[in-house]
């Protein structure tokens, strides 16, 4: 059944006749707008969750047409009334979105994954790129062996190779930058540290950078201007010649404050290289499914938890707010049990109620037959078909 939208689908044929918006800047693709209008939808179930939408008369009425009508308030408000894209996309998808919140949501609970991925193959899953929804170059569980950005990750775009964050390079980002070292390299992980303190070979910022002035010494681009009897060039770098700090690419001392030209991810700030802060920015550049980690020169988006609808952290004690069938439980989001509230869910007679992530399941036990009012016993459900002159319908699993 097809669900009338009183506001957003009338608007279709008066939005057709106005004139074009100008074009964005960069124009989003499938995948981002599909998956805006499945945070759309998780935030209208959020929104909806503690409404009442009773009207029927019995228990199977009452929770049916509550379920049709919280959805179609869903509905209405995915969409803004001058979003033609966003309106014409939901009314191509609408019945999609119904056959999962009236059937499918308890098998299938990640929206995203059945609606975006499965079923419109418009997006991959995360580790994820491509046409074909290849694993990211690393493997899709740790892309990049977790030391930078797939491209297309998440996307139908892309070709899966790596971005490295800063200090890293190489295909899987699993080789260190000049200027870093390997702190730890094992079969899973890479770790690349910035080289600090005195060395007694030439750093890398005195092979190609410079080096900051020692006592009665100047070094540029590793050669000694003032070489005093005694001193060989080895000695000399030892005494004198740390690495640049890591805000630097080039550098006249030891200190942030010293440096000639900022790295990436750094800006100059009152005289020092300091961090930029990607997470701080506007708009975000993580999804509304992600959350923003901020690291020296680089940030990384981690996907949030999967009871939360938006997030500002790892784990479900950081959701802004619970997905349905969750609820806030010690500061975090918890499965809510259905099946133990004080108002009996499973109405009918002596139907068994399951709890599950998220939802419930209503089952006659074994050696029932499943009827609109009750689990029965097959003689007795026969005898009481035989007394009803016109059959019940189909109870559906909302």
């Amino acid at each position: 059944m097809r669900l009338p939208r009183r506001a957003a689908l009338g608007l279709l044929p008066l939005l057709l006749l106005l004139p074009p918006a100008p074009e964005a800047a960069k124009k989003p693709t499938p995948c981002h707008r599909c998956r805006g209008l499945v945070d759309k939808f998780n935030q209208g179930m959020v929104d909806t969750a503690k409404k009442n939408f009773g009207g029927g008369n019995t228990a199977w009425e009452e929770k049916t047409l509550s379920n049709e009508i919280r959805l179609l308030e869903i509905l209405e408000g995915l969409c803004e009334s001058s979003d033609f894209e966003c309106n014409q996309m939901l009314e191509a998808q609408e019945e999609h979105l119904e056959a999962w919140w009236l059937q499918l949501k308890s098998e299938y609970p990640d929206l995203f994954e059945w609606f975006c991925v499965k079923t419109l193959k418009v997006c991959c899953s995360p580790g994820t790129y491509g046409p074909d929804c290849l694993a990211c170059q690393g493997g899709s569980q740790r892309p990049c062996s977790g030391n930078g950005h797939c491209s297309g990750d998440g996307s139908r775009q892309g070709d899966g190779s790596c971005r490295c964050h800063m200090g890293y390079q190489g295909p899987l980002c699993t080789d260190c930058m000049d200027g870093y070292f390997s702190s730890l390299r094992n079969e899973t992980h890479s770790i690349c540290t910035v080289r600090t303190g005195l060395s007694d070979s030439y750093p890398p910022c005195c092979l190609s950078l410079g080096c900051w002035r020692g006592v009665g010494h100047a070094w540029i681009r590793g050669r000694n201007t003032h070489t005093q009897p005694g001193y060989s060039s080895r000695v000399w770098i030892a005494a004198f010649s740390p690495a640049c700090d890591e805000s630097c690419k080039t550098c006249s001392g030891l200190t942030n404050r010293d440096c000639g030209e900022c790295e990436v991810g750094w800006v100059l700030d009152e005289g020092a290289c300091v961090d930029v802060d990607e997470c701080a920015a506007e708009p975000p550049p993580c999804s509304a499914a992600q959350f923003c980690k901020n690291a020296n020169g680089s940030y990384t988006c981690e996907e949030c938890d999967s009871s939360c609808v938006g997030c500002t952290g790892e784990g479900p004690g950081n959701c802004k707010e619970c997905i349905s069938g969750y609820a806030r439980e010690h500061g975090q989001c918890a499965d809510v049990d259905e099946c133990s509230l004080a108002e009996k869910t499973c109405v009918r007679k002596n139907e068994n109620c399951y709890n599950t992530p998220g939802s419930y399941v209503c089952v006659c036990p074994d050696g029932f037959e499943e009827t609109e009012d009750a689990c029965v016993p097959p003689a007795e459900a026969e005898a009481t078909e035989g007394e009803s002159p016109t059959q019940l319908p189909s109870r559906e699993d909302l």
